[in-house]
């Protein structure tokens, strides 16, 4: 038998933790913070008409004039000067010719909605859609436009959404995280994790990033490294065992220390992870037709598809908030641009993003309509800015002055719109509406009143909504 080595105190937490050293510590901290939580108002303020949210996040700015505004005078000022005066100055460009879209729009179902032909397949589900119309960010500029559709603020480290529903309502899970993220397969959105993150309330409440890729574990460092791999089955559950008579013990003596309590909670969550999340990520147990449905076999639209059916399976088994990315950082085009942002050339980049969009917004509606969840999931589609009427080349510049985002299911009225943007598609000119709007609507759909969930941080009783939103009751049923 070789001699035994010194372990350095990461290998001892690989050891006893079964390669959960990092997860658990982070939840250990996270746990021990919310323990401390003094905010008495958690729960609902009134009955809830969806019990979970599924958000679809497109970085980069997707066109609403290519997509979701119809804009027929756009069409009819082709090729006329945006700006005659010269005047305007757009983000990163001078405005030029005013620039029809690149796709023709249809009415489609039975409350005749325009949408345009990049989306087929969403088209077939206008009648459960709500459309935000008259949507404006305070930010042209990627991250701080980002954090401003996630946080309600433009500057980073305040607590996103997703953190706030989950601080609010907790989770109805015992197995899983409340709040979770699926990056797109290319990386991080601009901004990055600070998208997901809890701000200033207690750790515990910010996104857990789950690895979509099919050949990657769920969470790193969920198992143990290739070192340690003997340490795991009958070896590893004896050792947990052993851990969980000491920590009981010791909390035996220490009645009523809600900290320690939270820490051992956080350690046995860790544990329940290394089922849980692989068992939520593996779709061999799905059908045929619903792999089909999703397009899982296809090279650029199946990675999204596979999002969507991990957001369905992830709300089934009682996750409160899972939050998708269509789109990654936002780097300089080769093929494409990563995300949607189309400076260069709005056909060839969101000629790509809407197929993948569309197919994969399209299925999750089907799948979860089929399985009776539509009902209590909410389902929101945004992104941080819109684009311009006036092309930019052939693409379009940012426009934070208007853009699209969509609601569904969770107690939406579908087939509805909110607001309306100028004849050209630059400005929102009817109800203009913000995040806080957005965020207090989808607040009220899961019965709770965004002006009394607050958390007292630094002198100030903070909310998602800031000062500002108003519950959108026009597009609710």
């Amino acid at each position: 038998m070789p001699p035994c080595e010194p372990l350095h105190r990461r290998d001892f937490l690989w050891q006893i933790g079964g390669g959960l050293g990092g997860v658990a510590l982070a939840a250990l901290i996270n746990e021990a913070q919310a323990a401390t939580d003094n905010a008495p108002h958690k729960g609902l303020h009134h009955p809830p008409k969806a019990t979970a949210v599924i958000q679809i996040f497109c970085p980069g700015g997707l066109s609403h004039v290519d997509t979701w505004d119809y804009k027929p005078e756009l069409t009819n000022r082709q090729g006329k000067p945006f700006d005659p005066d010269g005047k305007v100055q757009f983000f990163a460009s001078k405005p030029g010719n005013c620039q029809g879209s690149y796709w023709p729009f249809r009415q489609h179902g039975q409350c005749g909605r325009w949408i345009s032909d990049l989306f087929p397949k969403l088209a077939q589900r206008v009648d459960d859609i709500a459309f935000l119309h008259s949507m404006q960010s305070k930010s042209a500029l990627h991250g701080p436009a980002m954090f401003m559709a996630n946080s309600g603020f433009i500057l980073p480290g305040f607590p996103s959404m997703g953190a706030w529903v989950t601080y609010g309502l907790g989770s109805a899970s015992a197995d899983l995280p409340a709040f979770v993220v699926l990056p797109d397969p290319r990386g991080l959105p601009p901004g990055g994790v600070i998208n997901w993150g809890a701000g200033f309330l207690p750790a515990i409440h910010q996104g857990t990033t789950l690895n979509t890729d099919p050949a990657q574990p769920p969470i790193a460092d969920l198992f143990p490294q290739k070192d340690f791999a003997h340490l795991r089955g009958d070896t590893e559950q004896a050792g947990r065992n052993f851990l969980n008579t000491l920590n009981r013990a010791h909390a035996e003596s220490r009645a009523g220390n809600s900290e320690l309590e939270a820490r051992i909670g956080a350690y046995e969550l860790a544990a329940r992870l290394q089922l849980s999340a692989p068992e939520a990520t593996d779709l061999r147990g799905e059908t045929d037709a619903t792999k089909s449905l999703y397009q899982l076999d296809h090279e650029d639209i199946g990675p999204f598809g596979r999002q969507c059916l991990l957001a369905r399976r992830l709300v089934e088994r009682g996750v409160r908030f899972v939050q998708i990315y269509c789109g990654a950082e936002n780097t300089a085009a080769k093929k494409i641009r990563p995300n949607w942002d189309s400076h260069e050339d709005v056909v060839r980049d969101h000629g790509y993003w809407g197929p993948v969009l569309d197919s994969g917004a399209a299925a999750l509606l089907t799948d979860l309509q089929s399985r009776g969840l539509l009902e209590s999931t909410l389902i929101i589609c945004t992104t941080e800015f819109g684009r311009q009427p006036a092309a930019q080349g052939k693409g379009r510049d940012h426009n934070p002055g208007a853009f699209t985002a969509w609601m569904a299911g969770g107690g939406v009225k579908g087939g509805t719109a909110h607001g309306s943007t100028d004849a050209l598609g630059a400005k929102a000119a009817e109800h203009p509406t913000y995040c806080y709007d957005l965020h207090a609507t989808a607040l009220h759909l899961l019965g709770v009143d965004h002006e009394k969930l607050t958390f007292y941080n630094n002198g100030t009783r903070r909310r998602l909504t800031d000062v500002h939103g108003h519950v959108i009751h026009d597009i609710l049923s």
